[in-house]
């Protein structure tokens, strides 16, 4: 029986753990009978289960706390898992002060201060798809990008250290109002690889750190202050752009040789793709498109003349999807046209109607800072303004938005009556500003749709010939839809550039230099003409020092004999890997023959 707080393998039939003294399990105040996870009562002499048992027994095992469609994808997956080297993000976090907080009181009592804890710290986790792999007395530890792999595990972490601190803090002033004590928790996260080694039937984990991933994120939890999050540059650098941070300097940090520069996690920031990161940068030259862009005219020239269009961009993971959309969204031909874009993401689907609400939001123009009176106020006006028939639709678009309704006729609606009112009023809106102006709608990531969005999305595309509204997807080629024979209904594939126009991309990339004709057709070669991996990759050598200079102007500082693959390439393929419905340790046994990044795979469904 392993401990759950130190991990110590325990003597079946254990009590309490012979290396640190935890109690294991629960068992019946009464009769002494072990319960099993979970037990509210004795299953044998029906006594309630005490504070302290319960929560023990609750949180000692993953099965017991892990959501049902998460345990799922863990143990459908593990066998090729298991011995396979990922790129993940660790986080710990633990309550602050907690033997001061808890030493003086009732052991009942301090279950029923700390179990809620423990439970916004898990919840946070498990909405961004991490998995805690242990529960350590007052604290955490959780891994994002394994056993299920994400491209952008660094990224789910922060939002979750994010969530957990702003979750807690709420909880924290009800209990300094009854309680009179103060509840802080801290968080520390850092990146790298671990393999993961094992997963048992219950969902524990065996797993090696690799260079001291786990090491590192311990000591940035034990050296966060009370109510901050902290993270050195290996997880900055993979969430930079999506998330705000305060510089703390260089500081030394026990068991490692040399000091890390550190960074205090202090918010996200919304709205942002990986394009509009990477365009904050500065975008590179958008080459090799033609035919794409001229599909994308051709609709528009068919909605102007009065009939809607559906146009699906489909393609794998950085060959340019969002980047086309990008191109012609900031073309002339649009600029009288209402453009309004939204996008599902990774970790969004156990979020009904995210990307709707995303959309909505833009449209009303709702801002952060806006509270629920000026939410309705701005919806109200500018519903009644387009329509005084879009009066009904007012109830379930507020209530989509999250702000409370008085409305006594919707309060009597059933759930599945409520989904069809919602639905339709986002549908009719639309539809109603379509026939006022040309309205181009951006639907992006279709893959990751949740349901609900779907829903709605299906019910869209059934009503677009009836206005002026040009709908733009786009999505890998893994996501299925029902819209295929519509007359309306056009689909691009958009593949990894020809050699000739990657070329022209590396050339903005690196420049003319003589030397690098030799790294260009490497990168090429090793890349298939996949834009996003030819610019990590050379994003890569630069920061290695391989290549010094500026963009357009670079030189290698030494021969290229093996470029390593960049960690958002490798996370990229991990989660293509882990869709594949081939055995994924033959594609990865495939990519270590090659002679240098496994870039070059190519991963077709």
């Amino acid at each position: 029986m392993k401990c759950p707080r130190c991990q110590y393998e325990n003597p079946p039939g254990s009590n309490f753990c012979l290396a640190c003294g935890t109690r294991l399990g629960a068992t019946c105040g009464a009769c002494g009978n072990d319960l099993p996870v979970g037990s509210r009562f004795c299953n044998k002499c029906g006594t309630p289960v005490s504070g302290e048992s319960a929560g023990q027994a609750r949180f000692a095992s993953p099965e017991s706390y892990t959501p049902k469609h998460l345990a799922e994808k863990i143990l459908t997956s593990r066998a090729a898992l298991e011995g396979e080297r990922k790129q993940v993000t660790v986080l710990f976090a633990d309550l602050k002060g907690s033997m001061e907080l808890l030493a003086d009181r009732d052991p009942e009592e301090a279950r029923r201060i700390l179990d809620p804890v423990l439970e916004r710290m898990m919840e946070a986790v498990h909405r961004y798809e991490g998995t805690v792999n242990q529960v350590m007395g007052d604290g955490i530890m959780a891994l994002f990008g394994a056993p299920i792999a994400h491209e952008d595990h660094a990224i789910r972490a922060c939002y979750a250290a994010l969530r957990m601190q702003e979750a807690v803090k709420r909880y924290a002033e009800g209990v300094r109002q009854a309680e009179g004590g103060l509840v802080q928790i801290r968080v520390g996260l850092n990146s790298g690889e671990v393999v993961v080694r094992s997963i048992g039937s219950d969902l524990h984990m065996d797993y090696t750190a690799v260079g001291q991933t786990t090491h590192v994120a311990a000591r940035m939890e034990q050296m966060a202050a009370a109510g901050t999050i902290l993270l050195p540059e290996a997880t900055l650098r993979l969430a930079a752009g999506f998330v705000e941070v305060a510089e703390l300097g260089t500081s030394p940090v026990k068991g490692l040789a040399a000091a890390l520069p550190l960074y205090e996690l202090t918010a996200a920031i919304p709205g942002r793709s990986r394009l509009h990161v990477a365009a904050g940068r500065g975008l590179t030259g958008f080459v090799g498109r033609e035919r794409e862009l001229a599909a994308l005219h051709e609709a528009l020239q068919r909605v102007r003349g009065g009939h809607g269009q559906v146009v699906a961009i489909v393609g794998e993971p950085g060959v340019g999807k969002s980047r086309l959309y990008w191109e012609f969204i900031r073309s002339v031909e649009l600029a009288h046209a209402l453009v309004l874009e939204t996008r599902a993401v990774s970790y969004g689907r156990a979020t009904s109607y995210l990307p709707v609400i995303d959309l909505l939001k833009t449209y009303f123009r709702i801002d952060s800072e806006d509270d629920k009176g000026k939410i309705r106020e701005k919806v109200t006006g500018k519903l009644l303004s387009l329509d005084a028939a879009l009066e009904p639709s007012i109830t379930p678009i507020l209530e989509l938005l999250d702000v409370p309704v008085e409305d006594p006729d919707w309060e009597t609606l059933a759930p599945a009556q409520r989904r069809r009112r919602t639905l339709e009023a986002g549908k009719r809106l639309l539809l109603r500003e379509g026939q006022v102006q040309p309205l181009l709608l951006v639907f992006e990531d279709l893959h990751w749709m949740d349901g609900e969005s779907q829903a709605f999305l299906d019910s869209l595309v059934a009503s677009v010939p009836i206005a002026r509204l040009l709908l733009l997807v786009n999505y890998r080629p893994e996501y299925q839809h029902a819209w295929g024979g519509r007359t309306y209904y056009t689909q691009v594939r958009i593949d990894p550039l020809p050699p000739t126009s990657a070329g022209e991309l590396l050339q903005a990339l690196l420049g003319a230099d003589v030397q690098l004709e030799s790294l260009t057709r490497l990168l090429i070669a090793r890349t298939e003409g996949n834009p996003f991996f030819l610019e990590e990759s050379v994003r890569s050598l630069v920061e290695t020092g391989i290549l010094v200079g500026e963009r357009g102007a670079y030189r290698p500082t030494k021969p290229i004999e093996g470029i390593q693959v960049p960690a958002t390439i490798h996370t990229v393929l991990a989660a293509r890997i882990d869709r594949l419905q081939r055995a994924p340790e033959v594609v990865a046994e495939g990519a270590e023959s090659l002679p240098g990044p496994v870039v070059g795979v190519r991963m077709s469904p």
